[in-house]
């Protein structure tokens, strides 16, 4: 058990947007039975932990007022906190679209990895990275869309299709 003080988030965590219902409902389970799965966490060398996988978790413990929380403390590179996380995330399969393409670039531009050693390293199809990756390339606006779930991934890469720049903006 750690204190939940001792404990911070990651910000390179790949998932942006927390759901509030979804957030909520995790804050009731934690009120009725307590954390049952510990958090993942790094420590940072100043007597303070790095979250890799649990932030959900974490949140909701502080928000019900838990002083400490079950974890597993691992050494780790930020090179494999950040595919740690990414893959705890992709095995739940709740990242957005444009959440997998900014965490897949950040793998890319923050550890010289190549479209297929992300792929490898994630146990996923090199195409699907690079498709992913294409998202970035629309507007804020479009990304937006599909961070909200308003505009699917299907429909997002059709608009890359678009000749004309602006109108994928």
């Amino acid at each position: 058990m750690l204190p939940i003080a001792s404990i911070e988030p990651n910000a390179g965590q790949p998932r942006k947007h927390f759901e509030d219902a979804s957030l909520h409902r995790l804050q009731e389970s934690i009120r009725e039975n307590g954390v049952m799965q510990p958090i993942v966490v790094r420590p940072r060398g100043d007597g303070m932990f790095e979250i890799v996988a649990g932030e959900r978790r974490w949140r909701a413990a502080q928000a019900v007022g838990l002083l400490e929380m079950p974890a597993a403390i691992h050494e780790l590179d930020d090179q494999k906190t950040a595919e740690w996380s990414l893959i705890e995330n992709l095995q739940r399969e709740d990242l957005n679209p444009i959440e997998r393409a900014e965490a897949f670039k950040r793998l890319i531009d923050e550890h010289g990895l190549t479209h297929q050693m992300v792929a490898d390293r994630l146990g996923q199809e090199r195409p699907s990275i690079s498709n992913h990756l294409r998202l970035l390339e629309l507007g804020e606006f479009v990304q937006d869309w599909v961070r909200e779930g308003e505009l699917s991934f299907g429909h997002a890469r059709c608009l890359l299709a678009l000749a004309n720049n602006a109108a994928r903006t």
